[in-house]
């Protein structure tokens, strides 16, 4: 019992400080953020203070209040701090490849199938809405590279469609902070044996990762190719 509560001790600290710093990480971009929570919090409290007293219950309604308006302000916070990291990784090589790393169960994704020497690249995601194709870069050289991967998709997995995106903010492309909802909004197509067919089959393509030494994540910028790497296809 005491190796638990131990253990819990320890945990809390942990969550306090990475609160925390996502705070700091947020103030960066957004600085009003302090004051948008602070009245997100008083808002609400006043709300149910303000009932309580009409009804007669004041510190029933205020402590509920109170735990809503915790409830409230760490909802603001998160969608906030979300938002901030989004900027933050905006333009940043690589920063398509975070955002599928957590787009949530049921995905299989493969960073950096397709890349040419001026950094545009292509990641893959498999999931039952198919297979999906999600390029970064120049729009009009990615356009190539998704050509070419359509392809190599349609010779091995002709029976599974093939959808694909764009990351920017010109037209016809998708936003990076939309990018794991517009995959999501996708129509569900594939039973999970037939996605797991699907990756089986995939598999025997590799991919750049397995063949290169790159990071996870947002690549750093000014990151070249080594001489001899993989070309736009």
């Amino acid at each position: 019992m005491a190796r638990s509560d131990s253990a819990a001790d320890a945990a809390n600290p942990g969550r306090l400080k990475q609160i925390a710093l996502t705070y700091k990480m947020t103030r960066r971009a957004d600085k009003k953020i302090g004051f948008v929570l602070a009245g997100v919090f008083l808002l609400i409290l006043g709300v149910f203070l303000a009932i309580g007293f009409l009804i007669g219950h004041p510190i029933y309604l205020g402590i509920l209040g109170v735990l809503l308006a915790f409830l409230g302000t760490a909802i603001v916070f998160g969608r906030r701090a979300e938002r901030a990291a989004f900027g933050q990784m905006e333009g940043q090589p690589g920063a398509a490849a975070a955002v599928l790393d957590n787009i949530g169960r049921g995905w299989t994704t493969t960073p950096a199938v397709a890349m040419n020497r001026s950094q545009d690249v292509v990641h893959r995601a498999v999931g039952k809405a198919g297979i999906v194709l999600v390029a970064e870069g120049n729009p009009n050289r990615v356009k190539s590279l998704l050509a070419a991967e359509k392809k190599k998709m349609n010779r091995i997995v002709a029976d599974v469609p093939v959808h694909d995106l764009i990351v920017g903010s010109g037209e016809g492309q998708v936003e990076l902070k939309k990018l794991r909802t517009t995959m999501l909004k996708l129509p569900r197509v594939l039973t999970g044996p037939q996605v797991t067919v699907t990756n089986d089959r995939l598999k025997a393509l590799g991919d750049l990762m397995s063949n290169m030494p790159l990071p996870k994540g947002p690549m750093p910028k000014g990151m070249k190719l080594p001489k001899g790497g993989p070309k736009a296809r």
